[in-house]
């Protein structure tokens, strides 16, 4: 496997008129940071960026203009005059749970007979099914209304006429170009779509169905339909909306900020019990909290939507309903702890898969794969999908994990395996997926996230086709990595009061990011190991000023930097707030040492690479270490790893040596020569990172070692001889 690639900064500076950057912030009273960030994302204007910050510019479109909506709301309205049993069919992630919740909520309310449905991850995997379908019709249901699922169901819904039952498909998912044969298929993404905004969740789709038949149900004009529902639903809807990951833009970004508020002061019992577990922990006896987290996109992102999630994918979907369903409170409360013990089950799965996956990474070598394909016999199903984000993260290419977990024999050839894929942008995970279709069971999903099943037979074929399509997405350009940088900003802009200005920006999501700042030439001071190694605390300082910083995912081998180094730094900016103390938290989202470091390597690496072929001028003096250059590089590596130092660049190296010792005849590239000759006599074991750095153990030995015998020293000495 490739080694991770350094992500490519770039900085956001698309717009330089300072003049009408001060007018904005003046006229509307905030920071030169918050007003380059707005003008940057497209509002150039002071009317424009207001009514960026107000949300004056994004309206809830008319749900009829959904195609099929009105003959979904016909037949769903006859079902519930008629008392037809209905049963609404979901999926197991939130979108597919909230979707299911809120349909079930407002049907029950209007009177309906209604049930639900979720097939297991584990035992029926993704989306609509014969068998399942088999299920309903023995409990007498006349209407299937699919949500978040269904609309590449189009045997599966003609099975389900065959046996009397009607289907209405809600789905927001990628449609291929035949389209069931059912009552209704309302996706925003048909491509003979009459609606405005294509990006709507499932649970988004089926909000719009709750907004439809309230307007026809109650009477009432659609705006007043739309607030009555909103009132009642948007705190689910954005919770779905925020957790599939969907653009933040139109009117996503109104219903995400109307129900991130309704979420607040949620009537929702369940609902209401996990958001306080998840404000105050999980039943650790402080259930009560004088000050409340902020119920933001980021807290559902990191703290709801994983815990909710978890039902799916350690035991049962139905579960997370059967709590946001619950009117009991000691019921919820129960069933919220539930989640959040099955939530760090997950974390443990998750986190022991991922090394398991790093570890086949680094075994099997560099290579040409363009997609990171990897199977395991015993891999829990259901965090595949968060193992191939973190491994689509760290490698910076498309990714799928397949776990052959569910068989008998897990290395029959006909064992089924089950898979999930996260891909990067330029590469269409579904339009892969198509192109190796014969070789798959099912599949399906969106450009960046998919879902599959394989047999294995077809495995070594499937790697060999999805490289080939990735391939020929790169179009022969390498893959790279890129980090979006908003503003660069000084130490003193860095403070509560720009945190408190971010709010305005807020929800964050896809289309509108969380703000990612970069600070420069700031100095390593501390590096802490924290959360079982998981995660470091970094202390950065920089002119008088020092912080702390959090890097999450990141275990002390992983990062390649120590203390001392001086680094450039992407972060971002939010409230932390602990035992009554609110204070700035700094979240690291990526470090590579400064420019200037960078410069000072660059130069000296040519020196190296130069004198290393006999290219240079350089003398002998300059270049071959003497016994004594050893001994003092030894001491120092010895006195380091003594401290817990393991990890160097060649850079920092030379400055501490030659901070501890003023005559130090070492320059960089003796020190290089002397590393490579330690490494080669395995005086010091040496794992290189890249060129600039290195991570290294000290071999003891009970004899001395001949330094003479190195073929680096006796080729240097040959280029270079004394004068």
């Amino acid at each position: 496997m490739s080694k991770k690639k350094d992500k490519i900064w770039r900085i956001n500076a698309s717009y330089k008129d300072e003049a009408v950057i001060q007018e904005i912030a003046e006229n509307l009273g905030i920071s030169t940071a918050l007003t380059k960030i707005i003008v940057n994302r497209g509002y150039k204007t002071v009317s424009d960026a207001e009514s960026f910050i107000k949300k004056n510019q994004e309206v809830l479109h008319d749900p009829f203009l959904l195609n099929d909506m009105d003959m979904a709301v016909d037949r769903i309205i006859l079902a519930i005059e008629k008392r037809e049993k209905i049963t609404i069919y979901g999926d197991f992630d939130v979108d597919g749970v909230t979707s299911v919740t809120i349909l079930f909520m407002y049907l029950k309310r209007a009177g309906a007979n209604v049930e639900y449905y979720i097939p297991s991850r584990h035992t029926e995997g993704y989306g609509v099914s014969n068998s399942a379908i088999d299920k309903i019709s023995g409990g007498g249901t006349n209407l299937i209304i699919t949500v978040d699922t269904g609309v590449t169901a189009v045997d599966e819904t003609e099975y389900a006429k065959s046996l009397g039952i009607d289907v209405i498909v809600t789905d927001h998912h990628e449609c291929t170009e035949v389209l069931p044969n059912a009552i209704a298929v309302i996706n925003p993404k048909r491509n003979d779509t009459t609606y405005p905004f294509p990006s709507l969740a499932g649970v988004g789709v089926a909000f719009k169905l709750l907004c439809a038949l309230e307007q026809r149900i109650s009477g009432l004009e659609m705006i007043d339909a739309t607030r009555r529902i909103a009132h009642k639903y948007s705190d689910l809807a954005a919770i779905g909306t925020v957790a599939d990951v969907m653009p933040v833009v139109d009117e996503n970004r109104i219903l995400i900020s109307l129900g991130l508020s309704v979420a607040e002061k949620t009537d929702k019992i369940g609902l209401a019990a996990l958001i306080e577990h998840c404000r105050n922990g999980e039943g650790k006896n402080n259930y009560r909290s004088k000050q409340k987290k902020k119920i933001s996109s980021l807290f559902v992102s990191y703290m709801l939507a994983p815990r909710i999630n978890a039902a799916g994918r350690m035991g049962s979907a139905d579960m997370a309903v059967e709590l946001l369903l619950s009117e009991d409170l000691r019921a919820a409360e129960k069933q919220s702890l539930n989640l959040c013990e099955m939530n760090r089950e997950r974390q443990a799965k998750e986190n022991k898969m991922t090394d398991e996956a790093y570890a086949m990474l680094e075994k099997n070598g560099e290579n040409e794969d363009l997609i990171i394909i990897l199977d395991g016999d015993d891999w829990h199903q259901g965090v595949l999908g968060i193992v191939s984000s973190r491994v689509t993260e760290r490698y910076g290419l498309p990714s799928i994990m397949i776990s052959f977990e569910a068989n008998e024999d897990p290395k029959d050839m006909e064992a089924i395996g089950k898979g999930s894929g996260r891909s990067v942008i330029g590469v269409n995970m579904v339009n892969a997926l198509h192109s190796c279709s014969d070789l798959l069971e099912r599949y399906g999903g969106h450009e960046l996230a998919a879902g599959l099943t394989i047999k294995r037979k077809n495995l070594n074929e499937f790697r060999k086709r999805m490289n080939e399509f990735v391939k020929k997405s790169f179009s022969g350009v390498e893959p790279t990595q890129y980090m979006d940088i908003d503003c660069e900003l000084e130490c003193k802009d860095i403070g509560m009061e720009l945190v408190s200005e971010l709010g305005y920006l807020e929800p964050y999501g896809t289309a509108n990011q969380q703000p990612v700042f970069a600070l420069r030439n700031a100095v390593i001071s501390d590096v802490i190991p924290v959360g079982m190694n998981r995660h470091l605390k970094l202390v950065i300082t920089k002119d008088s000023y020092s912080f702390t910083a959090m890097m999450f995912a990141t275990s002390p081998e992983m990062f390649t930097m120590c203390v001392g180094d001086e680094a450039d730094i992407a972060f971002t900016l939010d409230i932390n707030e602990f035992n009554g103390v609110t204070s700035v938290q700094i979240s690291v989202k990526d470090i590579k040492p400064s420019d200037r470091t960078v410069q000072f390597e660059l130069i000296n690496e040519d020196l190296y690479e130069k004198s290393r072929d006999g290219e240079s001028d350089l003398s002998a003096e300059y270049v071959v270490p003497e016994r004594d250059d050893f001994g003092e590089v030894y001491r120092f590596l010895l006195s380091s790893a003594r401290m817990g130092i393991e990890i160097y660049r060649y850079s920092r190296l030379l400055n501490d040596i030659l901070k501890s010792n003023s005559s130090s005849k070492i320059n960089y590239v003796k020190l290089k020569n002397i590393i490579k000759v330690f490494r080669e006599l395995n005086i010091v074991a040496i794992e290189e990172f890249d060129e600039f750095s290195f991570h290294f153990r000290i071999v003891f030995s009970k004899t001395k070692t001949n330094l003479e015998k190195s073929n680096i020293l006796k080729k240097l000495k040959s280029m270079y001889p004394k004068r």
